[in-house]
């Protein structure tokens, strides 16, 4: 069985890209089997192992492109913005910007969050459905989306360099959270992580209105077929 791989040893060692190629598959196939393995059980652990596997895959990318390497990761908020500035951290949750931070130190990371007062998304409604475009309705009162619509429905860049000890910016609102699924009719008891918004990002874009976007190729699944990360690898 390892014969094949221990044959090609030499080639890989001539590749720097062939062998960080096949150590990432091993990488990959490592922490698949432990996000399986935790996800059928209630808890933090497979969400933890899944937001890990992605720095950990990132530190592999700087490490194999040099010291000079920048990067740049685009995911929802819920895993950009820092975990221990929400409620996620109550549930023992970690995630990619918390992560990031505590390796690289907040001086060399920039976390930038994203937010609308209303609009249109494309996601699913529920996991193991086809995404389409979905209203996004007034935010919540009293949310950070609410209080930027109020302050004036011009779009926002916020750049937290020091948010000092203002309590009107330090304490914790809810900020609404839009991800692969989002069923608008949850807008009443759901759909919202409470955050202090100027720990958790480091700069924030605010858009009014925001309009879906058109995916350049669609391909629905078969009738049946469950996403790999169903149900909860959002």
């Amino acid at each position: 069985m390892l014969s094949e791989p221990r044959c090609r040893v030499p080639e890989h060692r001539k590749d720097p890209e062939a062998r960080f190629d096949a150590e990432q598959n091993a990488l990959v196939a490592k922490d698949a089997e432990a996000y399986y393995r935790t996800m059928v059980r209630v808890g933090a652990g497979s969400w933890n192992v899944r937001d890990r596997h992605t720095v950990e895959t990132l530190e592999r990318l700087m490490r194999f492109h040099g010291p000079e390497t920048k990067a740049i990761v685009w995911e929802h908020n819920t895993h950009i913005g820092d975990a221990r500035f929400t409620d996620m951290a109550d549930a023992g949750m970690v995630n990619v910007g918390q992560l990031v931070r505590e390796r690289r130190g907040e001086e060399d990371v920039v976390l930038v969050g994203f937010c609308s007062h209303r609009g249109s998304v494309i996601a699913g409604s529920e996991w193991g459905v086809p995404m389409e475009r979905l209203w996004v309705p007034p935010a919540r009162e009293g949310s950070w989306e609410d209080v930027f619509h109020r302050a004036g429905e011009e779009d926002k860049l916020l750049v937290f360099a020091d948010a000092g000890d203002d309590y009107r910016l330090l304490g914790p609102r809810e900020h609404r959270a839009v991800g692969m699924v989002y069923d608008p009719t949850h807008e009443r008891y759901g759909n919202y992580v409470p955050s202090v918004l100027p720990r958790r990002y480091d700069a924030f874009l605010y858009l009014d209105e925001t309009r879906a976007l058109r995916p350049l190729h669609m391909q629905p699944r078969e009738d049946g077929e469950l996403s790999e990360t169903f149900p909860f690898g959002e």
